[in-house]
């Protein structure tokens, strides 16, 4: 029997339309294989009550994106966003974790792509996301920043990713770095995202695995991933009952107030271009006059 094609992905209710099985299919692929369940699975251990109490008493599960900037075969960001997942997963959060795999490379044309509208879509349904990225040349991967930039800061009255929460990682290859990180905080601001404190980085990310059933090894590194997926949780259960009062801003009540919706960024350039060339006009008509006079 053939297999009916996976459903576009397009909006929020798309996503919330998906059965749990699809779901499963489709967005956690952090779920343990028959041999990664042969080991001791460290997650399970982990001293985390409080924290799941605080996510079990909520009204409904935190909605968390994940996405991870490489394609190789055997990515240590994938392989870390995985366990951060797990954490999350542990935690009573729905996760859902974005395949970068097919998506365009950004440009003014593929807007309607399958992926692009799929990563949009999750952007939007999420409360919070987490952030992972291998360090290249000192900075983020071409691979993670096109999924970034695909993300626009609004799309009309929509701002996808205004007032979610966010945690950033890194993995390197070498000794230990926080050029990455720092970069993902300063992207997570531009996007207007509320980037918690913690931050975790892993040095040396090609011994920090188990080579058969890649899970990362115990170590302060570790831990502080466990900090850092604790933390992101805490803070979007504080934060998402006050999200319409922090995200409320006196510059797009007044956009409303002035044009009846937000407008999007091409809109308010082309306003701005018509403002100008209204400006230029009226210069050259009293420059005229004046010549006459």
């Amino acid at each position: 029997m053939t297999q009916s094609p996976p459903r576009l992905i397009a909006s929020p209710a798309d996503l919330n339309a998906l059965s749990p099985a699809e779901v499963e299919a489709r967005y956690r692929p952090f779920l343990l294989t028959e041999l990664q369940k042969q080991e001791s699975n460290w997650v399970d251990e982990l001293e985390l009550e409080t924290v799941a109490a605080m996510a079990g008493a909520s009204e409904s599960k935190i909605k968390l994106v994940v996405l991870y900037g490489s394609l190789r075969e055997r990515s240590f960001s994938r392989l870390t966003a995985y366990e951060a997942s797990r954490i999350l997963h542990r935690l009573g959060a729905d996760v859902r974790v974005f395949d970068p795999r097919g998506l365009p490379v950004k440009d003014d044309t593929s807007e309607k792509d399958v992926k692009v509208q799929e990563l949009r879509a999750l952007s939007e349904w999420s409360d919070g996301q987490f952030w992972c990225s291998p360090e290249q040349h000192g900075t983020i991967t071409a691979v993670f920043k096109n999924q970034i930039d695909w993300i626009p800061l609004s799309v009309g009255s929509v701002r996808p990713t205004q007032g979610r929460t966010l945690a950033v990682s890194q993995i390197n290859g070498g000794s230990q770095s926080f050029n990455t990180v720092n970069l993902l905080r300063q992207l997570g601001r531009w996007m207007r995202m509320w980037t918690i404190p913690n931050q975790s980085s892993i040095p040396l990310a090609w011994k920090s695995f188990t080579p058969t059933t890649d899970r990362l090894l115990p170590s302060s590194n570790r831990d502080r991933l466990v900090d850092v997926c604790e933390e992101l949780i805490k803070t979007t259960l504080l934060l998402l009952p006050h999200r319409g009062l922090l995200d409320d801003r006196f510059s797009e009540r007044e956009e409303r107030r002035a044009h009846g919706r937000l407008r999007t960024q091409a809109e308010t350039e082309a306003a701005k271009a018509l403002t100008e060339e209204a400006k230029r006009a009226v210069e050259k008509a009293a420059s005229n006059g004046g010549e006459t006079a």
